[in-house]
């Protein structure tokens, strides 16, 4: 049996279009499949666009790995596409004394992950910096900066297209199947017309729908499916000038990195996101969350006018682990955990997915054309 067509992706945020992008580039026809009507509308364009070091990752992870190859990926991407972007660096904090011995865990994890750029500030050095802070030592990360997230998806799009790829948006992806060496995609579009696709190799870059696209498919071991949960994380945003230029770090928590400043290309602070678990996604804000934040914000930054906190946005992580449980890294499922050619599902793919997107996308585009050297071989 003929495909319809070669490769399809489905989910257009920033890492299905770094996997679309890079797939494109080795001659591959590459359709890619979104559900919403614009691409990039949930994960990837509601989380603090930081681009990270690979500071907190397991030696070993995925996160780690992709996240230092990813980062100088990225970097090296914008420059060469002018894609607006900034090395801020950032300020790790320790607000109490029984927290240096975090930060120096953190270094030696930083380390262990290659990142051999980490600097200690002692109080009076990071007040020199940041006259407005409040710490008794920290480690700066001078390899951290933000980017234009929406910029970069609209460039990676661009590159998947002069490569041939083409985009399909409001298309809902409903089933799919595996039958005969071929992959069958079910949609419905916006006005409610169903259509099938089948191709050769399929990327699931759902974000947070890929379980739900797992338990969809026919022919999929279920027992390969992990679980799924939803972490919603909030911003507020502080009106007037921002009080630092670097980005300001608190000592992480087990589901996140902390109620952290940052600071958008326009250079106003937001800070978040903080944690809640959540049943379904769902991206409130709630007024009432101002004084928690309030509360957090003041340990580092102790001049804080609470007034000068406005709502922002939220964005929900797709988390792999359930709440208590231990981070879970980055999964990327191929033919060894699935025992299906020519396919590969992103589960669990949070931050620092943005930052490793790029370097995600080459390894599924490894992966895919190793599985197809292999069936040839077979």
């Amino acid at each position: 049996m003929t495909a319809d067509i070669q490769t399809i992706v489905i989910g257009a945020g920033v890492v299905g279009l770094a996997c679309a992008r890079s797939l494109a580039r080795t001659g591959r026809e590459v359709l890619i499949i979104e559900q919403h009507d614009a691409i990039g509308t949930e994960t990837s364009a509601r989380n603090s666009e930081v681009i990270h070091a690979g500071i907190y990752y397991p030696k070993g992870s995925l996160k780690a790995e992709l996240c230092v190859t990813g980062r100088e990926m990225l970097y090296r991407y914008c420059e060469e596409n002018g894609i607006e972007h900034k090395r801020t660096g950032k300020l790790i904090v320790a607000t109490a004394e029984d927290q240096m011995a975090a930060l120096a865990g953190i270094k030696d994890k930083a380390f262990e992950n290659g990142v051999t750029d980490l600097v200690w500030l002692s109080r009076e050095e990071a007040l020199e910096r940041e006259p407005a802070l409040h710490c008794v030592g920290a480690l700066e990360s001078p390899s951290t900066g933000i980017v234009d997230s929406h910029q970069l998806m609209v460039t990676l799009l661009g590159e998947a297209e002069n490569n041939g790829a083409t985009l399909a948006i409001n298309t809902k992806v409903t089933a799919v199947s595996f039958e005969n060496g071929l992959y069958t995609v079910s949609t419905t579009d916006a006005d409610g017309e169903e259509m099938s696709l089948t191709c050769a190799e399929l990327i699931v870059a759902g974000g947070l729908h890929s379980q739900t696209l797992g338990r969809n498919f026919t022919g999929l071991p279920q027992a390969s499916v992990p679980p799924q949960h939803y972490a919603r994380g909030c911003y507020f945003t502080l009106s007037g000038k921002a009080p630092f230029s670097t980005l300001i770090y608190p000592a992480p928590e087990q589901a996140g990195l902390g109620i952290h400043l940052t600071l958008d290309m326009g250079g106003q602070a937001r800070f978040g996101p903080d944690v809640t678990w959540v049943d379904a996604p769902n991206y409130d804000v709630p007024e009432e969350r101002r004084a928690a934040f309030a509360e957090a914000i003041r340990k580092y930054y102790p001049d804080l006018d609470e007034s000068a906190l406005q709502t922002g946005y939220a964005g929900v992580r797709p988390k792999i682990q359930a709440p208590g449980e231990a981070a879970r890294d980055f999964m990327i499922a191929d033919e060894k955990q699935h025992g299906l050619n020519g396919l590969v599902m992103l589960y669990g793919i949070e931050s620092p997915g943005l930052t490793a997107s790029l370097a995600i996308g080459s390894r599924v585009t490894e992966l895919i054309t190793q599985q197809g050297a292999m069936k040839a071989a077979s």
